[in-house]
């Protein structure tokens, strides 16, 4: 996330209420680290929705193409329909950002899945932006949307999943466990303007050890000598507990935190300790594969 590298800021938008916080997030990851910022509508090749019509039934050969050809045209329709509402949709978040004060914003829709999209797009990208909840989750009242995990797992880009309204970040925390992601995690915020200038706390959870120590002191001198204001916590307990009664004590509004580190079969037997940190810390979370 470093503004030398000029890799853009992309903002994952839908047509739900939720894309104007992504983008009021994106915008603002954009202009702190002095980079483009692109919006990405990605349609969806298979809507979960229908004409309404039935269309069942046995029917001849003749019927059986003029059928055919209807729903080609339907498709047809609802497809241009689809890009025109996404094409105004799409403007309207671009004028958004740069009433905010950002400066190159581009945008740009596609047909397709959205995981294998960004996969396709992310060589040029420095972060993503992305809402916790979406479409799905608007209908289903579903508090983490379908597409985080998924897109979580299939990238290699720091992700930045937000929640509701707009509020720019002050205080900012690293759940660090000392593993690589994290070490990493720290690497990456010591070198990036994102968070520069403001304080950045390091919390660990668990037994407190020599190693663990050892661990917190090296992430400490690397903010330290970034020139942040790193303050650090060993707090004995279960990590998405002590996490999220940290977050509220020190009124902390951005946690960075590794994501998804098991597998995906292993997620679904047991469940996932990400899914669960994302649900318990309601407010914006970059996630660190």
């Amino acid at each position: 996330m470093n503004s030398s590298t000029h890799k853009r800021v992309m903002a994952c938008v839908d047509r739900s209420h939720f894309s104007e916080h992504v983008a009021d997030y994106a915008a603002w990851a954009a202009r702190r680290i002095g980079a483009p910022l692109e919006f990405l509508h990605v349609i969806d090749h298979h809507p979960e929705i229908g004409s309404g019509e039935d269309h069942s039934g046995a029917i001849g050969v003749d019927a059986q193409e003029k059928l055919l050809s209807q729903l080609s045209s339907e498709d047809e329709r609802r497809t241009k329909a689809a890009r025109e509402q996404g094409r105004i949709f799409l403007n309207r978040l671009r004028e958004r950002a740069i009433a905010a004060g950002t400066n190159a914003v581009d945008v740009r829709q596609r047909h397709g899945e959205l995981a294998e999209t960004l996969a396709e797009q992310e060589g040029g990208v420095g972060l993503i932006v992305l809402g916790r909840r979406g479409e799905t989750a608007e209908n289903s009242r579903r508090d983490i949307g379908r597409n985080v995990e998924t897109v979580v797992r299939a990238l290699h880009k720091p992700i930045l999943t937000v929640t509701d309204d707009f509020r720019e970040p002050q205080r900012v925390m690293i759940a660090f466990d000392g593993g690589i992601v994290t070490r990493r995690g720290v690497e990456m915020v010591a070198a990036s303007p994102l968070f520069r200038g403001l304080p950045v706390h390091l919390l660990m959870s668990g037994k407190e050890s020599q190693e663990a120590c050892r661990q917190l002191a090296w992430a400490t001198a690397t903010l330290a000598a970034a020139g942040f204001v790193a303050p650090a916590s060993l707090i004995p307990g279960d990590a998405e507990s002590v996490i999220a009664r940290t977050v509220r004590e020190q009124s902390i509004d951005l946690l960075i935190m590794g994501a998804y580190s098991h597998s995906p079969l292993r997620s679904l037997f047991f469940g996932s300790k990400t899914t669960d940190l994302l649900r318990s810390a309601t407010i914006p979370t970059l996630l660190l594969r």
